[in-house]
């Protein structure tokens, strides 16, 4: 065996999987292993969530038949290291999906920060969610959710399924590629030490690089042309005589027709 495949099987044997039946969320099931003193690295995944829940607290349909799962990470990285990982995690589900999708379906990529979008249209949920532990440690959540045969429609945002673009998987057999991409996209992130290395990754499928879109934060809306991203992973929108806004955190909206900057 060579290096590569031994150090590559020592990083998949790190990470531990409990599938469950039905359960109020696996980011919950996460969280409450996590306060029990569970060491991390656990993947939970369910056929169906009672109370999935997207970004902002926002509800997540979780209809059998489309893969619903977490992952939970102890002391993953340095507080001030984490602001990458969600690009990292989305560069992984891209992977796992890229996978199973056929050859001809429409474009995959992704959206700033985390969102992974089948022709332009979003097919995953990521939420991340952080909590300190009664002993002292630092829990995190990353919370996955894939449409394969069902796709959420009422939302400001068009929405995919993997079903209706051809691909015919199941969620045991999809969660194995998103196991081995996470595990692969954790070790190049490696603790945040490698997010260079991710970003290039990302901005390699990235969606809408040169496009006027619109950026909705907690308290306003602002307009450019989003002219790429740092590599921290912060968005960077081209404003004009404004000059560069670089963006930490908010929802991106694409403008239809908007002018290309080339």
């Amino acid at each position: 065996m060579s290096d590569y495949s031994t150090h590559r099987r020592k990083a998949l044997d790190a990470f531990r999987h409990i599938a469950l039946d039905e359960v109020d969320s696996t980011n919950q099931q996460c969280l409450i292993r996590a306060r029990d003193g569970d060491p991390g690295n656990l993947w939970i995944t369910a056929n169906r969530q009672t109370g999935g829940r997207g970004r902002r607290g926002r509800p997540w349909a979780s209809e059998p038949g489309n893969l619903y799962s977490s992952l939970l990470l102890i002391d993953p990285a340095p507080l001030a290291d984490l602001a990458s990982l969600p690009l990292a995690v989305a560069v992984a589900v891209h992977d796992a999906i890229g996978v199973v999708l056929p050859s001809g379906a429409p474009p995959l990529e992704i959206k700033w920060p985390n969102d992974v979008l089948i022709g332009r249209a979003k097919t995953s949920g990521i939420l991340l969610e952080a909590e300190r532990t009664p002993d002292g440690r630092n829990a995190l959540v990353i919370g996955i959710g894939i449409n394969l045969l069902f796709k959420p429609t009422e939302t400001p945002y068009p929405t995919a399924s993997l079903a209706e673009h051809g691909a015919t998987v199941t969620p045991d057999e999809l969660f194995t590629h998103l196991f081995a991409a996470m595990a692969d996209a954790l070790a190049l992130w490696d603790r945040g030490r490698g997010v260079k290395a991710v970003m290039q990754r990302w901005r390699h499928v990235a969606c809408g690089i040169g496009e006027k879109i619109t950026v909705n934060l907690p308290d306003r809306s602002i307009s450019g042309v989003f002219s790429g991203i740092d590599d921290k992973g912060i968005l960077l929108l081209d404003r004009g005589s404004l000059g560069i806004t670089p963006v930490a955190a908010g929802d991106v909206f694409f403008e239809p027709n908007g002018p290309r900057k080339e």
